[in-house]
């Protein structure tokens, strides 16, 4: 008789850039063949991961109802890609109705499998709350962080202590995290800026924050050779296991379902590529949560058109409009411009989503013009792509500041989505990357050689295990030895 695997419970967040990174970790366990996996979400994210995964995978998908017009939020509202930016506190606030939810899920499962409980659950950052069912049911509770180490403890810090508050100065040091150097007021998000510390969503943001501490251990979607520093502050901070597993990156036969409708195939865009000289295509992107200003976006058009460069660019409506929404060039481009640009074969300007892993692994693709979301930054290193950085909100900031300063393979060319931004300043970037000159040379090369730093991470062979593959083993243990702990101790009480 075989005997019963292992099941390791998994609750993602309802947005993409956190889902993405929970399939691809529960995947990745799956091929173990050690693990049965359960996903827990709610139904229409249920609906978009079922058609991602691959046919034959054993994925257990567990749905959690949620009634988002008990909160005052839009009907059907179950993935902040489906909200305005001013909606998130509210979205975030409402994820605590799950709680019982999950309680009930929980105990459902141990039923169902004649007591025996789950190996371990891995829930989101922003919800820490499981922390309560898995401890009373004793299992093993890791919190895991979708985004960068360095990111997330600048982003941590900020809320729990609002430094920015204490001083009048436009800089200011983290005081519990010197190791960040100076922080400046325009890398923190508005909700940030504008928050006292008694307002009931910043109190309510810094209760969720502090049950991190609360977790048996916290898994990290970064590379320890390169995130020493953020990696070092939870350790200090929590006194807890921090367990640095990234990359953690959909591959690309996974993406298509829990992604969005492309607004061009791989196929054409690959053609398009092929038809580029080595390196000398830009890309730019701002991920699937984010957008400029109209002016901003206007400013962007005339800088590329002007540079010269090929570029293939993924436009959504600016701030202020639906994300979702049709997308206007005739009101939000210089007129004319995506005619001007398909006729020189300069440019590619793709509504909605592009194939960006397709995209960013092409050799003709030069440097990514990005919001330095996390799931961005693996992509484009992994494959050696250097990044001119436009960071628009939360952890984004720090993840551009640790690419610049400490990893050296980013130039920062704007900051938020209201900053002023001009053609000629975008220009000069983009050529300071793009061309010959010593910067741009010495950014391929560190990007470069943190593909090789990555790829090493990731590697695990019969005389090899890399970082990342040793932190996944060691976190897996640790939930075995607490699971043995926790049978010991009831024998005891028998």
């Amino acid at each position: 008789m075989a005997q019963r695997k292992e099941n390791i419970v998994m609750f993602p967040f309802m947005a993409q850039g956190h889902i993405i990174p929970f399939l691809e970790l529960a995947l990745q366990l799956e091929k173990t063949n050690k693990y049965t996996i359960t996903l827990v979400n709610t139904p229409l994210n249920l609906k978009k991961l079922k058609s991602s995964l691959p046919q034959n995978s054993s994925i257990h998908l567990l749905e959690i109802p949620f009634n988002s017009v008990a909160h005052d939020l839009p009907p059907c509202t179950e993935n902040t890609d489906s909200i305005p930016y001013h909606l998130f506190p509210k979205f975030l606030q409402a994820t605590v109705s799950l709680e019982p939810h999950f309680k009930k899920l929980i105990s459902e499962l141990v039923n169902e499998q004649n007591g025996q409980k789950p190996l371990c659950i891995i829930t989101d950052m922003f919800l820490g709350w499981c922390k309560e069912t898995a401890h009373e049911y004793g299992i093993f509770h890791a919190i895991f962080i979708g985004g960068g180490g360095f990111g997330f403890a600048c982003f941590y810090s900020l809320w729990v202590n609002l430094p920015h508050r204490k001083t009048d100065a436009d800089e200011f040091l983290l005081p519990d995290f010197p190791e960040a150097s100076t922080l400046h007021v325009t890398q923190i998000s508005p909700y940030l800026r504008a928050t006292d510390g008694s307002d009931s969503f910043s109190v309510f943001y810094k209760k969720l924050l502090l049950l991190w501490k609360d977790a048996d251990g916290i898994l990290v979607n970064t590379v320890e050779e390169l995130d020493k520093i953020g990696l070092m502050y939870f350790k200090r901070k929590f006194g807890r296991p921090v367990w640095p597993i990234g990359p953690v990156l959909l591959s690309t036969e996974n993406r298509g379902g829990v992604g969005k409708e492309y607004g061009i195939s791989a196929e054409l865009c690959r053609k398009w590529l092929d038809t580029k000289p080595y390196s000398s295509v830009l890309y730019v992107s701002f991920g699937s949560q984010n957008t400029i200003a109209a002016s901003q976006m206007v400013q962007l058009a005339m800088a590329l058109e002007a540079s010269g460069k090929n570029f293939i660019w993924v436009v959504r409506p600016p701030t202020g409009f639906d994300i979702n929404y049709e997308f206007k060039a005739n009101e939000w481009l210089p007129r004319g411009f995506e005619e001007r640009i398909k006729g020189l074969g300069q440019g590619l300007v793709v509504h909605k989503w592009a194939p960006q892993v397709e995209i960013l692994s092409h050799t003709s693709i030069s440097a990514f013009l990005s919001h330095c979301g996390w799931n961005s930054v693996h992509e484009a290193l992994s494959h050696g792509v250097p990044i001119i950085g436009w960071p628009l909100t939360g952890d984004q900031f720090y993840n551009s500041k640790l690419l610049e300063e400490e990893i050296g393979v980013c130039v920062e060319v704007a900051r938020g989505m209201n900053c002023e931004v001009l053609k000629e300043d975008l220009s000069a970037k983009i050529e300071l990357v793009m061309n010959e000159t010593e910067k741009g040379v010495d950014m391929r090369n560190k990007a470069n050689d943190v593909k090789v730093i990555i790829k090493n991470a990731v590697r695990n062979e019969k005389n090899f295990k890399g970082s990342s593959v040793k932190a996944m083993d060691q976190f897996l243990n640790a939930a075995l030895i607490m699971r043995e702990m926790e049978k010991g101790a009831s024998k005891n009480e028998v």
